[in-house]
């Protein structure tokens, strides 16, 4: 028997945003009847990161979002508004932006798994690269080149640079050496700060290389480079390591004197490894084992020292996204996992909550007007493990709940758990399987 206890009288702290994603929404075309754009709406998403949209086709494809996209020619003058392409990324950040979710700008390339590489090796000049990111800010903030007033605040200096090293035959990321690439934060992030105080800028989206990442943390220290937030990425099967790497990244963080300096992840998935359980990985993220992951994530992400979780990915186009299907667009079950945070998020106030049960996550939170919400997860990457008897103590007495349930029968349906007149609800969780509480009206 698990238990998790709620004291809806002390509340923690903020939700934070945990339910966070890479990539926007479609609209249907003339040409297709296929689109998510009400759905993706309905999540609520706070934030999406735009990284990899240009291997999207209903995005704008290859003349979106990258710097060499935006920026055909390297050549060309960077203070002439002709001398850029906006007019793909435009369409794509308003649809993003028309469904209220704000943009986090990766500038960079997306990555590059062919042979030739384009967009990800070094600047011929790391200066102008660095004018150029001020350019694409410029418009998308301050109208130029008729543009946008959008206050876009998240500018996130490349991805990955650390993917591979330095001798490595085919880089992916970044084409240069983990030098090279200091050099061009350095230059880049001291830079676009200067130009823009009040926004964001930060990076370098690490795979997850701990060595090189405290080795970047401390480089920049050294040199006294501006970092607004530290982004960072991990895919894995266990909640609570992602939890353990949040606390070590804000540890190291906090050590080189950057303690003011946002902690996010912004990629992160169910995959078991990259080689022979990739299938296998693929064919749960999309099914209740992801959703339930997504769940757990979020919960553990609220309850650790993260600033910003971003699921990977929301990218239609994408094998790796679990809130909709690649052919119909209809919603997966992991849809309900992010459309439960976002009724959390909306609420505000994150409650105190207890457990005992390391398979058992739990966020809830509450407003001032009374109003509340739950979510529980029963996790676990052991397909052989048994449904859970799971008590909640809500210590609400007198309430009466409206339940909804996704689990491997059920899809966000209501269901009717035993309950007392001391608030405790008692249900039984199947493996991989997240329930929703509110107060029934």
């Amino acid at each position: 028997m698990a238990e998790l206890t709620f004291d809806f009288n002390s509340v923690v702290g903020k939700i934070k945003p945990m339910n966070a994603v890479n990539n926007g929404p479609i609209k249907p075309r003339n040409d297709q009847s296929r689109g998510n754009f009400d759905d993706y709406k309905a999540l609520r998403i706070p934030f999406a990161r735009i990284h990899d949209a240009n291997w999207c086709y209903s995005y704008g494809g290859p003349h979106s979002v990258d710097i060499y996209a935006v920026f055909p020619d390297f050549n060309a003058d960077e203070n002439d508004p002709a001398s850029y392409d906006f007019h793909l990324t435009d369409e794509y950040l308003a649809n993003m932006r028309d469904a209220g979710t704000q943009p986090f700008y990766r500038l960079g390339a997306s990555i590059e798994h062919w042979s030739k590489k384009y967009g990800i090796l070094p600047p011929p000049d790391f200066a102008k690269w660095a004018r150029i990111c001020e350019h694409i800010i410029m418009h998308y903030n301050f109208k130029w080149a008729n543009g946008f007033e959008w206050n876009i605040q998240y500018w996130e200096i490349w991805n990955e640079p650390d993917l591979d090293s330095d001798d490595s035959p085919n880089k992916r990321c970044w084409g240069g050496t983990k030098a090279e690439f200091f050099e061009l934060y350095r230059i880049s992030a001291s830079h676009l700060k200067k130009c823009f105080p009040h926004l964001k800028i930060g990076g370098p989206a690490i795979a997850g290389n701990v060595e090189w990442g405290t080795e970047f943390i401390q480089t920049m220290a050294k040199d006294k480079v501006p970092m607004d937030f530290f982004s960072w990425h991990r895919y894995a099967v266990s909640p609570h390591w992602l939890g353990e790497l949040c606390r070590n990244w804000r540890k190291i963080l906090d050590e080189n004197g950057y303690s003011n300096t946002e902690s996010i992840l912004n990629e992160w998935n169910y995959v078991r490894n990259w080689n022979t359980a990739w299938l296998y990985s693929l064919e749960q993220m999309q099914g209740i084992k992801g959703a339930a992951f997504t769940a757990a994530v979020m919960c553990i992400g609220q309850n650790a020292p993260l600033d910003v979780l971003m699921y990977y990915d929301a990218r239609i186009s994408s094998a790796m996204n679990c809130l909709f299907d690649t052919t119909t667009l209809k919603r997966l079950k992991g849809f309900y996992a992010f459309y439960a945070f976002a009724e959390l998020a909306e609420l505000g106030s994150q409650v105190k909550c207890t457990g005992d049960d390391p398979d058992i996550y739990a966020v809830a939170a509450r407003n001032d007007k009374g109003d509340f919400g739950i979510m529980a997860v029963h996790y676990s990457d052991d397909d052989n493990a048994l449904c859970k008897e799971v008590t909640i103590r809500t210590q609400l007495a007198n309430t009466r709940f409206e339940c909804r349930l996704v689990d491997q029968y059920h899809t966000f349906e209501p269901v009717w758990p035993e309950s007392d007149a001391e608030g405790t609800v008692r249900i039984t969780l199947q493996r991989n399987s997240i329930l929703f509480m509110t107060p029934k009206k």
